[in-house]
């Protein structure tokens, strides 16, 4: 299945529409019909691998109402499962507001997949009908990296993404469980999430997402906090530092001016007290020795 394109056009690629054959000199275009049943809707069950966990109930009961109203225009895709039953392939909010709304009997078009195509399929029909929460979204990603082994470029293609906006959502998953939930419930947006991904520390990284919520800051805004809390970090670490450390950080500096000056190796060795020491300047060679003693000079 990797190798397959098309995905990413839509799911009514994967389902023919008509076909071509040749007859004798020319061309006889058949149109197929698609083989839509009506099954009963206890007898059709929810994906398990359906990337999106998290539905609307206003928005269930919206749909409800329209389908109570319309009925329902589009059917579900669905693949035969064991005794009787059917798993939803692509569909799965039609299926609840429907339940919703009272129906007995529900219209689908039986097809058989593989598990991978069953998991594109579910994630290409969310991503195109943008019912999926960032989140949801990067852990059907990381899925078809660890269980179907597929490559960032691939599922970018499969799912008419670019592959920096594959590699993006994934890095969603690196943040706090908290700050993933702030996401999910659309508390901060995931612009505003991927700046917090600097922040190491993970209660500080879940207390500025929700200083970023309750002030409503911008995504600019909250990199621009970002930025001075690491430069805050960076200062509370210095004075971590103990002073004896700071010094020879200092001393090592001088020395090794020293040494672009003098053209060899330097070194200052300090006493214990700090006040007194010894400079030492190497020498190889007599005319090196010479070199150094004619610079010297010159200082004067």
């Amino acid at each position: 299945m990797a190798g397959k394109r098309g995905l990413g056009a839509g799911i009514d690629t994967l389902i023919p529409k008509r076909k071509e054959s040749d007859s004798n000199t020319k061309t006889e275009v058949k149109t197929v019909v698609k083989e839509v049943d009506k099954i009963d809707i206890n007898k059709i069950e929810p994906n398990n691998s359906q990337p999106r966990k998290n539905f609307n109930e206003d928005s269930l009961q919206e749909l409800a109402d329209s389908i109570k109203q319309h009925g329902m225009i589009e059917p579900l895709i669905v693949q035969q499962g064991e005794k009787g039953f059917y798993r939803i392939i692509a569909g799965e909010r039609r299926w609840r507001a429907a339940k919703i709304a009272g129906l007995k009997e529900i219209p689908v078009i039986v097809k058989d997949y593989t598990n991978q195509e069953i998991m594109e399929i579910a994630l290409i029909e969310n991503i195109q009908r943008e019912d999926l929460n960032p989140i949801e979204e990067a852990e059907a990603f990381q899925k078809l990296i660890e269980e179907y082994h597929l490559k960032q470029d691939e599922i970018a293609e499969k799912v008419s993404k670019s592959r920096v906006a594959i590699t993006n959502a994934l890095r969603l998953l690196k943040l706090d469980e908290k700050v993933r939930q702030m996401v999910i419930e659309d508390k901060i947006k995931s612009g505003h999430a991927r700046a917090l991904l600097a922040i190491e520390d993970l209660e500080l990284q879940y207390n500025t997402a929700i200083k970023v919520f309750d002030e409503k800051l911008s995504v600019r805004e909250t990199e621009k906090l970002v930025k001075n809390l690491s430069k805050d970090d960076k200062k509370q670490e210095e004075k971590k530092i103990p002073a004896e450390e700071q010094l020879q950080v200092v001393y090592a500096e001088y020395a090794e001016k020293l040494k672009t000056i003098m053209g060899t190796k330097v070194n200052i060795n300090r006493n214990k007290d700090g006040k007194k020491g010894k400079i030492e300047i190497e020498y190889y060679s007599s005319e090196e020795f010479e070199r150094i003693i004619d610079m010297m000079s010159h200082l004067q």
